[in-house]
């Protein structure tokens, strides 16, 4: 028993020295960071963090906090600029996730912690996953104060920045990961307002998003409206994701009529997109607009897959369509297929 009782506490005491030993640490980082900060060299401050980086169990940049807002833009901002030639720019990374992460908690977050989001981002560097959370929660945050879109990203241009779709399509992609999406959607609407023109990725991660929960209706809008008013090509991955929604919510007519929209815009719709809508309509026994589908596929140099084709002149026997499937069969036997 004895023997016992004097094991446990060998391991009290070496559990104590290594927390004593890891505040150390932490203390140590910190100061050193921060004396580079009041010397103002701020290329030193990646490879401290690098060099510590398995005693950080909280942000070294904390001490920030007991600086005025202004003084806390000024020297971010000089950091951020500092660490644009660095080289490897990933020596950075670290740095950048700690900038993020501290801005992001304080009690005013923008539009510093867009500033450093924009700065990571274009070095090449992505935030960790956390910030999805963390830039979501902050950005609720004003937002349920009244402050528009347009409002808060335009404030970056108080400290010299201006908003880009980079940075806008990150805010969008982490509104979207923690469900908010018809905050997203006015992400999405009010970038214009701060002189930032949506791009196929910011329509692409909203529409994406909308399809995974099936919201089509929703989906099908900012569709037409990216083409329409934007002039935007939609990438074939997010048509097939709408594609796919709409044939799972058996909206096969709205396909159709999607297909019909983009070729009228003049945008190019692939084999994939094609194969789901003549799928979905042999799925509700709709052979004639499966044929309607087919020979406009055709049309295009596309050829559906033979037990596609098979499926669409046998369905169209079975409801007496003889006439539309020996046409249907002429056009799929005149591409020697």
């Amino acid at each position: 028993m004895g023997t016992t009782m004097h094991h446990r506490f060998l391991l009290n005491f070496r559990y104590i020295l290594s927390r004593c030993h890891s505040v150390s640490s932490l203390q140590k980082l910190q100061l050193a960071v921060r004396e580079e900060v009041e010397a103002k060299n701020y290329v030193k401050i990646p490879d401290l963090l690098i060099s510590f980086e398995s005693c950080q169990n909280s942000n070294p940049f904390s001490f920030f906090s007991s600086f005025p807002q202004n003084l806390q833009e000024q020297i971010v901002d000089e950091m951020l600029q500092s660490f644009i030639p660095i080289r490897p720019r990933s020596k950075a990374q670290l740095a950048y996730s700690y900038l993020l992460s501290y801005t992001l908690q304080s009690s005013h977050p923008f539009p510093l912690a867009l500033a450093i989001l924009q700065r990571t981002l274009r070095s090449g560097c992505l935030p960790v996953p956390q910030t999805h959370v963390l830039l979501s929660s902050a950005w609720l945050d004003r937002r349920c104060l009244s402050h528009s879109v347009a409002n808060i990203l335009l404030q970056m241009q108080s400290i010299g920045y201006h908003t880009d779709c980079g940075t806008c399509n990150y805010l969008l992609t982490s509104l979207c990961a923690v469900d908010q999406l018809a905050e997203a959607v006015k992400v999405l609407r009010g970038m214009g307002g701060a002189g930032c023109i949506p791009d196929s990725n910011s329509y692409g991660t909203v529409i994406g998003a909308m399809c995974k929960v099936r919201k089509t209706a929703e989906a099908w809008d900012l569709m037409k409206q990216m083409v329409k008013h934007y002039g935007l090509t939609p990438e074939q991955g997010t048509l097939v994701k709408l594609l796919a929604a709409l044939r799972a919510n058996r909206e096969i007519w709205k396909s159709v009529e999607m297909i019909e929209f983009l070729e009228k815009e003049g945008n190019s719709v692939g084999f994939e997109s094609y194969e789901l809508v003549i799928e979905g309509c042999l799925e509700k026994r709709e052979y004639v607009l499966a044929a309607k589908v087919a020979m406009g596929m055709t049309e295009r140099g596309f050829i559906p897959y033979i037990r596609v084709r098979q499926k669409i002149i046998e369905g169209l026997a079975s409801i007496g369509e003889w006439k539309i499937a020996y046409v249907v069969r002429q056009g799929f036997a005149a591409l020697k297929s």
